[in-house]
């Protein structure tokens, strides 16, 4: 048995999308544990691009079976329009359950969202306002609609009732629309086509792993988010609503932490950020732009622009830490291929202390400036390098270098958002 998580190491983005993909063709399951369709993971195969927020990565490989857990919060808009998208390019779905104990985001989680999002002014989250975070204060409330509700039928009802009650009265005080009348029955109506639709894919999921786990399967869970966005362990509240660090995996699927072997911590070659909060090797400036661009660094959930900085090996070193990390894959290093120099962020300047570790408060990291490291570029094309030995001298004293600072082994280096753009160091399975 190998179990293998699939991790983001910064701020999300990282890339694990195309990794998950790659590994999955060695996997016999590959897992979405957490989060929602806040996710956005693109996979280029054969020439084709392919942006899920729902579906798990390894849906591209017929042969791997493709769980969706119960920490998962489940848009069913999105997840059946993904499964007729990938129909319609004739791809299977056949491999895809998901789990009857996921929760389901509601059309009010969506205006809660919004709604909250406001009231923030200029202390805004940065949300992607698709309701995950209104549909996990549900689901802690105790009063969330899961999807074995849903397809009870009754119990659906009877819950929808209950938090259109409530939701109604918030949106009456606000000034808002409430779902009540012609638009109830609409919202009955539309869940009631759902519920035939998504029905062929629902299973209990907890079984099914830890099944695989005693058969001595090949597991693949694929992070959502990054660590640095944890709910519990991230820049706190400029963060997701769920645990995205390693532990979440186990939770999100119904697993003991005794079943993983290796943690596969994802990086970029440099960093971004989407939405607020402190982002120490930031970059606004030109160089910045240049990055963003040569990297297409425009959120797939969102379309944004992303914030984009120099590599921060602090950040990288906190998440290893909290993750457990065994292992790093470093990717787009081939946006790098046409920089002169490249920097590296190896500690932080505060109050006039030198220091290594990530602060606890927002207020003492947005102090932080970046002490950088500036490494010579190697001014080549890497993308069709396939061995390490293969890189340029400077990019192998940069992935060497990344190894030093991090304090993991580069296992894999992406060069490019094809499957097989990619080295491995170290086999995962």
């Amino acid at each position: 048995m190998t179990s293998v998580i699939v991790i983001g190491a910064q701020w999300g983005d990282e890339g694990k999308g195309k990794i998950t993909d790659y590994l999955a063709g060695q996997a016999d399951m590959v897992l979405r544990c957490q989060g929602g369709s806040n996710a956005g993971h693109t996979i280029v195969a054969n020439g084709q691009k392919y942006a899920l927020h729902l579906i798990p990565s390894g849906i591209l490989n017929p042969d791997t079976a493709c769980v969706v857990g119960n920490g998962v919060v489940l848009d069913l808009k999105v997840v059946l329009d993904e499964i007729e998208m990938l129909k319609a390019q004739g791809l299977s779905v056949k491999n895809l359950v998901i789990s009857d104990k996921a929760h389901i985001i509601m059309p009010y989680h969506y205006i809660m969202d919004e709604y909250q999002e406001s009231l923030k002014g200029d202390k805004k989250i940065g949300t992607t306002k698709r309701g995950i975070g209104p549909a996990y204060m549900d689901k802690t409330a105790r009063q969330g609609i899961r999807l074995l509700d849903l397809l009870a039928w009754e119990p659906f009802l009877e819950k929808l009732e209950y938090n259109l009650r409530e939701k109604n009265i918030i949106f009456e005080c606000a000034g808002l629309p409430v779902i009540s009348g012609e638009a109830k029955e609409q919202l009955i109506a539309e869940y009631a086509a759902y519920r035939e639709q998504i029905m062929p894919y629902v299973g209990e999921t907890v079984y099914l792993v830890n099944e695989a786990l005693q058969a001595r399967k090949k597991l693949l869970f694929e992070g959502a988010q990054g660590s640095l966005l944890d709910l519990d362990h991230g820049t706190y509240p400029y963060v997701t609503s769920s645990n995205t660090v390693a532990a979440g995996s186990c939770t999100g699927v119904g697993i003991g932490p005794t079943a993983i072997n290796r943690v596969l911590g994802i990086a970029k070659a440099y960093c971004t950020r989407v939405g607020e909060g402190p982002f120490p090797t930031e970059l606004i400036d030109d160089m910045g732009e240049k990055i963003r661009s040569l990297g297409g660094e425009f959120g797939v959930t969102t379309g944004r622009p992303r914030r984009v900085g120099w590599f921060d090996s602090v950040v990288v070193r906190y998440s290893a830490l909290v993750n457990g990390m065994t292992d790093l894959c470093i990717t787009k290093l081939d946006i790098l291929d046409t920089l002169p120099e490249i920097k590296i962020c190896t500690a932080y300047r505060c109050n006039g202390e030198i220091i290594t570790r990530m602060p606890s408060t927002l207020e003492a990291l947005a102090e932080c400036t970046p002490v950088y490291e500036t490494l010579p570029g190697w001014l080549c094309d890497t993308t069709e390098c396939r061995m390490f030995r293969d890189l340029p001298v400077n990019a192998q004293k940069y992935i060497l270098r990344l190894e030093e600072l991090v304090g993991l082994p580069v296992s894999m280096v992406a060069v490019g958002a094809e499957r097989d753009s990619t080295i491995v160091r170290r086999e995962m399975f």
